[in-house]
């Protein structure tokens, strides 16, 4: 039987998904959203309150994480990786995410699927406070096998000309905060994929609890933005960076000036039991391991001593913790992690 599907069928799978999640979608629209533009775009007023804003914006996807959920039927939780690998980018300029676009590419449309991933999206955006103004759901018989599918989105973000995060402020001494991260992330899932293919089933009980690897590992991203926006309001940062590819060492070099180090110190924070397991089933070096995954460290600002408090106070008032990893010193812009 050919797995190509007949003339008219996708076109009619498409209605039946835009039937099913257009109230979805418009349930993330605040009274700023402008639509009716022929169905083809959406628009957005500028909040009140800027003088002189300045629009960012950020595209990511969620990578080979996408195939670990599909394997599995764990896809409950891609919308919030997806609104936080874009959101989170845009926090660490300084900007308020308002809204965002997704593009799903899927060999065939399974409407129920992708009602299920946009339903996860949009539970995301509305958490989150970024409106959904739509997106793209593309088939690609012949491109993209079997079931298979990629999920991506831009986002939209605002923030006053003058308040964008300069990292150019950094100075020796600054202090490094650290947020915390209960989970992967996105992040490190190739690396994953061949560890789990090579031992074990993703079904195979996660060790210490009575869950599998697949609910440990597909475990939703932590959305930041929201807190760094509260953080943004009480302190002024010298620099901030959304640990994702490339983990800290990667991330946070990306953001020190000319002549400056980090010294992180690893002892600071616990380390999620996940990242544990998975180094021992390598076994994987430590230098590896954090430049392949986030280590319990999804974001970092860095500032002077003297608004750690306020700071660390801004991410607390939603429930996420942050505590001081490290310092900034003379160097040529390495980052050492003891």
């Amino acid at each position: 039987m050919s797995s190509t599907p007949e003339p008219g069928v996708g076109l009619d799978a498409t209605a039946e998904l835009a039937d099913r999640i257009g109230w979805r979608v418009t349930s993330t629209w605040t009274d700023d959203v402008l639509a009716g533009f022929g169905g083809f775009a959406a628009g957005l007023r500028v909040p009140p309150g800027y003088q002189k804003p300045v629009l960012m914006m950020s595209t990511a996807g969620i990578g080979s994480k996408a195939e670990i959920a599909r394997a599995t039927g764990l896809i409950e939780g891609l919308g919030y990786d997806l609104v936080a690998m874009v959101a989170d980018d845009l926090s660490s300029a300084g900007a308020m995410p308002l809204a965002m676009q997704d593009y799903i590419a899927v060999g065939y449309l399974d409407v129920d699927r992708t009602e299920m991933l946009v339903e996860s999206i949009t539970d995301a955006c509305a958490d989150n406070d970024v409106a959904l103004l739509g997106g793209e759901t593309a088939e690609h018989p012949g491109v993209i096998g079997g079931e298979r599918f990629d999920l991506a989105g831009t986002a939209l973000g605002i923030v006053e000309l003058g308040d964008e995060i300069d990292n150019e402020r950094i100075a020796v001494d600054d202090v490094i905060i650290g947020v915390h991260s209960p989970n992967l992330r996105t992040s490190g899932f190739s690396l994953v994929r061949a560890l789990i293919v090579d031992q074990l089933e993703l079904t195979a009980t996660f060790p210490g609890s009575d869950r599998t690897f697949a609910e440990v590992l597909l475990e939703p991203s932590v959305v930041y933005a929201p807190s760094v926006v509260n953080a943004l309001a009480r302190a002024e940062p010298h620099g901030l960076a959304h640990v994702k590819d490339g983990g800290l060492p990667t991330c946070l070099a990306k953001i020190l000036p000319e002549g400056m180090s980090a010294s992180i110190e690893s002892s600071r924070w616990e380390l999620p039991e996940v990242f544990r397991v998975l180094q021992a089933l390598g076994p994987i070096s430590d230098d590896e391991m954090y430049r392949t995954f986030n280590m319990g460290i999804g974001f970092v600002a860095v500032s002077p001593e003297g608004d750690v408090d306020r700071l660390v106070k801004g991410f607390a008032s939603y429930d996420q913790e942050a505590r001081v990893i490290g310092r900034i010193t003379s160097g040529d812009g390495g980052v050492e992690i003891n």
